[in-house]
C-alpha cells in the first residue's frame, strides 16, 4: 500500500519542484542591511521565522506520566512558534456560566483549560491562536434547544467573556470553523445571518485581532475542480467571497489538509489529495481573494507502524511544507496532533478507532520523534534558516536571508533584529 501511495504522490513531483525552489528564493528571502557601530565581522544567527509553524496544544499536561508531559512540552517548543488552543464551546462551558478557564478546572480529555495553555505560550515565546468563536457543531447541550434569539444572547455573552479575558493575549481568532462540511447542532446554524452576525460581533469585540475563517479540505481541495486554477466554483472560495462582499472583516483564510481515508481507500486518497499540481492550482485560486492563507490543520497519515510508512509520511510532509512555504499567499502551516495515539474520537493508545488509526502524529506513542517530526524541524531550523557572517564597513553590513528574527553579534555586543515580508529591510542597531 505504501509503495502504491508513493507512486501517486510522485506523479507530478518534477513539474512542481522548479516552482518551489524559485518561489522560496523569491518570496521567503530578502536582501537585508544592518547599520551599527564598529568594524569587522558580524555574526548573523536566525532565531525565529516569519512563517507560522505550529501545532494544536490539546494534550498539554494531559498525558499519563510526568515524563510524557515534559517530552510533549519540549518537542512542542523546540519546533513550533504557534499553538492552536481549543475554545470548543461544548467543553469550555459544559455547564452554563461556568467556563473552564483556570488551571484547576475539571478534566476533559484533549481539552485542557485555557489559562495554562496561554501561559505556556507566553513563557516560551509561542504565539497562541484561538479555535474558534462560533463552531456550531460543538455547541453545549444547554444551548441546543434554545431559540435563535436566546442562542445569539448566549453567544454574545461567550464572545464578551473571551474578549475580556484573552483578546489582549491571543492575536488570532477563528470566527468560524467547518460551516460547509458539517451540520450544525442549533437552530441558529440554518439562519441566513449566521455568518454576517457572528463576524459583526467578533469585529466589535476583537477590533485589534486577526479574524479568520476555517474549513475542511473536503470543501477546498476537491478534485472536482482539477486543473482549473481560474475556476471560481470551489465552494469555500465562494463562501469566503460572499463573506468579503457582505463586509465581513476576513483578515485571513484558513485551509485544512487532513489525509483521513479508511485504509482500504488510502491509495485512492493519495491519487486525489496528493496531486501536487492540483494543490498548487487551488492555492493560486484561493489567493485571488487577496487575503493571507494559512494551513490551519494538517495530518499526514502513516497508517502502519513500520519504517517504510514513517519514511513516506516524512517525505510527503517535507514536500507539502516546502510547497506552502513557497507560495506567496501562504503565511503558515499548523500540524494537528503532535503525538500518535491521542487523536480525536478514540481512547488514548487505541489505534483501532477514531483518528488514532491513521498514525498521523509527529511523535510516536512514547513521545519520541518520528521521521516526520525531524523532517519539519530540519526544514525550518536548519535548511530554511540563515546563519552567516558579513563584513561591517563604514557602519553597514549586508546579507541575504530568510525573513524572521535574528541575533546579531559584533564587537562583543549582541543585538536583536527582525525582518518581515512586506516590512523594512534596513535595521539600525
Amino acid at each position: 500500500m505504501i509503495q502504491e501511495m508513493r507512486e501517486q504522490f510522485l506523479r507530478n513531483y518534477e513539474e512542481i519542484e522548479a516552482r518551489i525552489e524559485r518561489d522560496i528564493e523569491q518570496y521567503r528571502k530578502g536582501d537585508f542591511t544592518l547599520s551599527l557601530e564598529g568594524e569587522g565581522e558580524v555574526m548573523i544567527e536566525q532565531i525565529g521565522h516569519d512563517f507560522t509553524l505550529g501545532g494544536n496544544l490539546f494534550m498539554l499536561d494531559q498525558l499519563e506520566t510526568a515524563e510524557k508531559n515534559e517530552k510533549y512540552k519540549e518537542y512542542f517548543k523546540k519546533c513550533f512558534n504557534t499553538a492552536t488552543i481549543g475554545f470548543y464551546w461544548d467543553t469550555l462551558e459544559p455547564e452554563e456560566g461556568k467556563p473552564r478557564f483556570e488551571k484547576d478546572s475539571a478534566y476533559i480529555y484533549r481539552r485542557p483549560p485555557i489559562d495554562p495553555c496561554v501561559e505556556f505560550c507566553e513563557e516560551n515565546g509561542i504565539t497562541p491562536k484561538a479555535h474558534c468563536l462560533n463552531y456550531d457543531h460543538f455547541s453545549p447541550e444547554w444551548v441546543k434547544g434554545c431559540s435563535v434569539p436566546e442562542i445569539k444572547k448566549a453567544l454574545i455573552k461567550r464572545f464578551e467573556a473571551l474578549a475580556e479575558r484573552y483578546a489582549h493575549r491571543i492575536p488570532c481568532w477563528e470566527v468560524f470553523n467547518e460551516l460547509l462540511c458539517r451540520n450544525g447542532s442549533t437552530a441558529f446554524y440554518n439562519e441566513e445571518d449566521l455568518m454576517k452576525w457572528s463576524y459583526t460581533q467578533a469585529e466589535r469585540l476583537f477590533p485589534g485581532n486577526n479574524l479568520m475563517m476555517n474549513e475542511s479540505n473536503r470543501c477546498i481541495f476537491s478534485t472536482r475542480y482539477k486543473y482549473h486554477p481560474a475556476n471560481p466554483r470551489n465552494p469555500y472560495y465562494m463562501l469566503c467571497q460572499e463573506a468579503i462582499r457582505e463586509g465581513c472583516r476576513v483578515d485571513a483564510i484558513g485551509l485544512q489538509f487532513h489525509f483521513f481515508y479508511p485504509e482500504e481507500m488510502a491509495v485512492k486518497g493519495a491519487e486525489l489529495d496528493y496531486d501536487l499540481k492540483h494543490h498548487f492550482a487551488v492555492l493560486d485560486q484561493m489567493a485571488k481573494l487577496g487575503k493571507p492563507l494559512q494551513i490551519t490543520e494538517v495530518t499526514f497519515s502513516a497508517y502502519e507502524d513500520t519504517q517504510e510508512a514513517y519514511d513516506f509520511q516524512a517525505e510527503v510532509a517535507r514536500t507539502f511544507y516546502r510547497m506552502w512555504f513557497s507560495h506567496p499567499a501562504m503565511e503558515g502551516a499548523i500540524y494537528w496532533n503532535l503525538p500518535d495515539g491521542y487523536a480525536f474520537n478514540a481512547e488514548p493508545g487505541d489505534f483501532t478507532n477514531g483518528e488514532n488509526k491513521y498514525r498521523g502524529g509527529l511523535l510516536d506513542f512514547n513521545l519520541d520523534p518520528k521521521p516526520v517530526y525531524n523532517a519539519i524541524y530540519d526544514l525550518f531550523h536548519k535548511e530554511y534558516c540563515t546563519n552567516t557572517t558579513a563584513e561591517l564597513k563604514d557602519g553597514v553590513a549586508t546579507f541575504r536571508g530568510f525573513y524572521g528574527k535574528y541575533r546579531i553579534t559584533c564587537g562583543g555586543k549582541t543585538y536583536l533584529a527582525e525582518f518581515k515580508r512586506g516590512g523594512r529591510t534596513k535595521v539600525t542597531l
